[in-house]
């Protein structure tokens, strides 16, 4: 049995929650500041985050991983077949 092998990329990220838009702005560092409509309650705004990185990075929802729940500031891993 072969097993292929997934490449990870790992971004951070801070996120506003309760915005009034949802967009993913690219920020000169390299990290990113998500906007987002959810509110940080109940994980809703974790399950809107990884919604729009699948978009973005055009992989399955269950390809993303974050790294650190608690607080604005975020590390994402990201896995490509």
């Amino acid at each position: 049995m072969f097993l292929e092998e997934s490449q990870f990329m790992i971004i951070k990220l801070r996120v506003k929650p309760n915005s009034e838009k949802e967009e993913i702005v690219e920020l000169p560092d390299g990290d990113y500041l998500i906007y987002l409509k959810e509110k940080a309650e109940d994980g809703k705004a974790n399950r809107e985050l990884i919604k729009i990185l699948a978009k973005k990075f055009n992989v399955h929802f269950s390809k993303i991983k974050i790294k650190t729940f608690s607080g604005r500031k975020k590390i994402v891993e990201i896995e490509y077949d």
